[in-house]
């Protein structure tokens, strides 16, 4: 293995990393930083890649180890975040008046239901316990395989698959109660409700019919419909999307309530 190899090997999954990043710290910040880190420590300790995995295996197990030393002392978000991100967001003018701001001069300002979807994952997904989180993302966002996340995290694909039965199993129960694409009776509106904002010349239910989450609800089942929720997620990237700017600028939003939240529990 030579540094130049390593160099073309991590441009080439330089984003899907970020994204993954992402979604675990909701932070473009704290991404870039570890983002950085991890080719600097990859280019250090490239003399221990025994090819034992594939480089980027290796290159996403250096960067979940120094995602977890960030996020260990932190505290999970609760399964609630969105209402209680939602409750804040309507008190704080100056947020949507940077909202419509970057909505009307940003070419990465759309607002897209789909979009939506795979942001109210991220947020909803950092209450699981943080090795869940690792590994639903691993398998369900970025298709590594079951002995490919064993290598990541370190561990056994006995217990690999028990955080992603686990995993899945929780996120399945939140959005089965949550997500009113999914179900009528369920309390998060919030999808629909921000199209309305920021898209109020478009139908809603239109826009939601596209989906095929929202097409496919009452023939499938739940297992189904957590698929089809994980496949919006895998084709959205939160730094490249046509909502990116938009989208950022909410998580980090919400990055700052959940942290004076949770400072004052």
């Amino acid at each position: 293995m030579d540094k130049q190899k390593l160099a073309a090997e991590f441009e080439a999954c330089r984003g899907p990393l970020k994204s993954y990043i992402l979604r675990m710290t909701t932070s473009s910040q704290d991404t870039e930083d570890i983002v950085q880190d991890t080719y600097l420590r990859a280019h250090a300790k490239l003399e221990s890649f025994k090819g034992d995995s594939s480089l980027k295996t290796w290159i996403f197990a250096i960067a979940s180890n120094l995602a977890k030393d960030h996020l260990r002392a932190q505290k999970r978000w609760p399964e609630n975040v969105t209402d209680i991100c939602r409750e804040k967001a309507m008190a704080n003018q100056p947020f949507f008046q940077e909202a419509m701001q970057i909505r009307q001069t940003s070419p990465q300002g759309k607002f897209e239901i789909a979009e939506h979807i795979a942001f109210c994952f991220t947020c909803v997904s950092k209450s699981l316990p943080l090795e869940q989180h690792l590994v639903l993302l691993l398998k369900e966002v970025y298709d590594f395989k079951i002995k490919e996340i064993a290598q990541i995290i370190d561990q056994t694909e006995a217990m690999v698959k028990y955080y992603l039965h686990t995993g899945r199993s929780t996120m399945l129960r939140v959005f089965d109660k949550r997500c009113s694409l999914i179900n009528k009776k369920g309390v998060c509106h919030q999808c629909t409700e921000l199209n309305g904002i920021f898209n109020p010349d478009q139908n809603a239910q239109e826009a939601v019919v596209r989906i095929k989450m929202a097409r496919e609800a009452h023939k499938a089942d739940k297992q189904h419909l957590f698929d089809l929720r994980m496949e919006v997620v895998r084709g959205i990237d939160p730094f490249e999307s046509d909502a990116s700017d938009l989208q950022l600028h909410h998580l980090e939003h919400n990055r700052q309530v959940m942290e004076n939240y949770l400072k004052n529990k």
